[in-house]
């Protein structure tokens, strides 16, 4: 029967769509993995950007309100997809191109030393002109205290809960690129986006490159004492650069590479690549 080019990659190609990307991931050179790491923090920061300013006023009630906030923040990984960028937590699918012997281990773990650091320095980018842009004192700095807030909120996790919330923030992650080897156009792609990453967004799980834009924004924000003082009481104790690498940062980056790695690219290169590669 003739493959109709409408209908969707069934999961058996999109593994292979899967390691055909490791592969070629793998085989960069370093400057365009570094730059392309670049366009994804920055990305991922406009969609925390547009997050914080669509939850600011939770006038339609807390659940609707999230639900509303993660449909914007998509627009980061629509970004990522569709325009083409290289995002760490993306990344860590590449296990399935170490698995089949085609992606050695070294090259991975390089190239995702350098897709995070080039998605630090993209995130910080944005959050630097967001700030210059006075962006945050919208709403007689609303803004900038609900910013303040979500990053005062994830410095206060602690390690367990950090380490479990990246988890399954990179399931959801990993479950929409996953989604994306199966489109065939644009939109199936930004449909396959939409749910998973609104459904990470809405129920607060950690999610590593986003934390580079929202925790140092709180630490700039910090500093404003009309922004504090919107705050009920805060305690910005933990609020610190050492907060934010070490209370959230790394316990989430942790979750999220367990998370992509073993619960997706595992599962789906056994269920689909294994037996081709015995």
């Amino acid at each position: 029967m003739e493959e109709s080019y409408l209908d969707a990659y069934q999961p058996a190609e999109m593994a292979k769509r899967a390691e055909a990307s490791a592969i070629r991931k793998a085989n960069r050179d370093i400057i365009s993995a570094f730059f392309l790491a670049v366009q994804a923090g920055s990305f991922i920061a406009f969609g925390a950007a547009f997050f914080t300013h669509v939850v600011h006023d939770m006038e339609l009630g807390f659940g609707l309100t999230k639900l509303i906030g993660g449909m914007t923040f998509s627009l980061g990984l629509i970004l990522v997809i569709i325009a083409g960028a290289d995002l760490f937590t993306g990344d860590t699918l590449m296990v399935m191109g170490c698995f089949s012997g085609k992606v050695k281990v070294n090259r991975m773990l390089k190239g995702w030393l350098f897709v995070f650091l080039g998605n630090l320095f993209g995130s910080l980018a944005i959050l630097m002109l967001v700030y210059f842009s006075g962006h945050w004192l919208t709403h007689d700095g609303a803004v900038g205290a609900q910013a303040l807030s979500i990053a005062n909120a994830k410095v206060n996790l602690t390690f367990t809960q950090a380490f479990a919330s990246g988890m399954l923030c990179n399931i959801l992650v990993c479950l929409a690129i996953w989604l994306c080897y199966s489109a065939r156009s644009v939109t199936d792609k930004i449909l396959a986006i939409i749910f998973p990453i609104t459904a990470f967004v809405a129920m607060g799980f950690e999610h590593s490159i986003a934390n580079m834009y929202f925790i140092p924004a709180g630490l700039l924000l910090k500093s404003n004492p009309d922004i504090v003082a919107m705050l009920s009481h805060p305690d910005l104790s933990n609020l610190t650069l050492n907060g934010f690498i070490v209370k959230n940062l790394i316990p989430v980056t942790l979750g999220n590479m367990i998370g992509g790695a073993v619960f997706v690219g595992s599962i789906y290169w056994i269920l689909y690549l294994w037996k081709r590669n015995k």
